[in-house]
């Protein structure tokens, strides 16, 4: 390995350390719950996901679990 790589590692420790550089804006995943998958979305500070408790309160699980994973890659406005 060269020591090109090297640097470029270590600034990327660096960088998965210090998780305030990231902000998500938007984003897309499956999310494995305990009896279906879920579809989740994030887009500019809000929120989908296709379970039914979403539908009926805006927040669920799934997404709250989500808060707490990216907590401040996040917009202020949608941290738990």
């Amino acid at each position: 390995m060269d020591y090109g790589m090297i640097g470029k590692i270590e600034k990327a420790k660096r960088y998965a350390q210090e998780p305030d550089r990231f902000h998500f804006d938007q984003f897309a995943m499956t999310f494995r719950g305990d009896n279906n998958n879920h579809q989740v979305k994030f887009d500019q500070g809000h929120w989908q996901c296709d379970c039914e408790f979403f539908h009926l309160r805006g927040v669920c699980c799934h997404t709250m679990a989500l808060e707490r994973i990216l907590d401040k890659m996040l917009p202020v406005a949608s941290a738990v």
